[in-house]
């Protein structure tokens, strides 16, 4: 057997040498000075080596804790040469690799804009800590670190999203052989509760008169303008509203046909245009009928404006972001409706929220367009006549 005194007594020769230890392990002596750690084994049949490092970086006690590990592989039947490789493939699968699989795998299940959120915060809180660990040698406290990490800006309805986007890409990584050491369970409970705001919105007929009056007063870039001045009339999401195209405008017809990627059901939204919101989009599309977006950003008519337009704008007016906010036109909408006495499934249908019964949503949508058409236009000149000042006294209408 070798002792270390004997490994540090070796001196290289013209030609390579081994000195032996025990059960196939045996130091190679090259003549440039090197020494070299081998051991023989047989599998299959046949002989073959592996190679177990260099000495002193591996010295004498770790050689054989690395030779008795190789011909434990051999006694359970696999070949250590072949474990090696494989090992080294896992070791490549970093966290980002199976991440970004994921992503692609989500391209045809979940809207555009969704997969673009997902990504980016994958790409701004994840990938910068853990997108270069191989997912076999990923950690629970590794993974909740970044969380915490999240969770400490004070965006904790963020760290909820990235929390699940890591959950389903782990699962992911187990369901196609890529096994890691994260246990999602305990995850859950780590971080503090969302506390679930609503979006703040003027409800009061008064007060609502006095932001249209403010929003016509409003001095900025005319795109914006027209998109604050049509945000009250259409009652959209702020991300539909931002995102509109022309292509999607018939206004002979007055509708707005919003295609099923960009809206949450992913199903197809028409909105019918009152005519002050017909009058708007057509002064619009003489500033920018020749792109794609109705209201293109500032930096690239390739691009819509930003998600923030409408609330900045709001917050110029003097409306502070616990007053009104870009989606609380649509709580507006909601409530002054109904204080008008419109069918709720009218505004429902008009506010494209959910519908539990897939038969029933069907039927409305098909019957009911007519309807919502005077709904809009009953709502337009309604809040000409707040803009005007005029009292008006909501009438109960029949259900």
């Amino acid at each position: 057997m070798l002792t270390e005194t004997a490994i540090r007594s070796a001196k290289p020769r013209e030609r390579p040498y081994k000195l032996f230890d025990e059960r196939g392990l045996y130091l190679l002596v090259a003549p440039t000075g090197g020494r070299l750690w081998r051991v023989r084994y047989r599998h299959g049949g046949k002989e073959k080596l592996l190679a177990l490092g260099a000495y002193p970086d591996v010295p004498l006690r770790r050689a054989r804790e690395k030779r008795d590990e190789a011909r434990r592989l051999v006694a359970d039947g696999i070949d250590p040469n072949v474990q090696r490789q494989a090992d080294k493939a896992t070791l490549c699968h970093t966290f980002e690799i199976v991440a970004r699989e994921w992503l692609e795998l989500l391209k045809n299940s979940i809207r555009a804009s969704t997969l673009e959120r997902e990504r980016s915060q994958l790409e701004r809180f994840v990938f910068p800590d853990l997108g270069n660990r191989p997912i076999a040698q990923l950690t629970t406290p590794e993974v909740l670190t970044v969380l915490k990490k999240i969770e400490a800006r004070g965006t904790t309805d963020t760290a909820h999203r990235v929390r699940s986007s890591c959950v389903r890409i782990l699962r992911y990584a187990a369901q196609i052989g890529r096994p890691h050491n994260v246990k999602t369970d305990d995850l859950k409970g780590a971080l503090a509760a969302v506390v679930k705001r609503h979006f703040a919105a003027i409800t009061d007929p008064a007060r609502v008169g006095e932001l249209l009056r403010a929003i016509d007063a409003y001095v900025g870039q005319p795109t914006t303008v027209a998109a604050l001045k049509l945000a009250p009339y259409v009652f959209v999401r702020p991300g539909e509203l931002r995102k509109m195209e022309h292509a999607e405008l018939n206004l002979d017809t007055a509708e707005w046909r919003i295609p099923g990627e960009r809206m949450k059901k992913g199903e197809l939204h028409i909105v019918p245009l009152s005519t002050q919101a017909v009058d708007i989009l057509g002064g619009v599309q003489v500033l920018t009928g020749n792109g794609r977006y109705v209201f293109p950003s500032l930096l690239s008519r390739d691009r819509p404006i930003s998600d923030n337009t409408l609330n900045t704008a709001l917050r110029r007016l003097g409306y502070s972001n616990e007053e009104m906010t870009g989606h609380g036109f649509r709580t507006m909408a909601s409530t002054l409706l109904n204080e008008k006495g419109w069918h709720p499934d009218l505004i429902e249908l008009q506010l494209a929220h959910a519908e539990r019964n897939k038969v029933r949503d069907a039927y409305n949508r098909a019957q009911r367009l007519d309807d919502r058409r005077k709904m809009m236009q009953d709502w337009s000149d309604y809040l000409d006549g707040l803009r005007a000042g005029a009292n008006i006294v909501p009438i109960k209408r029949a259900a």
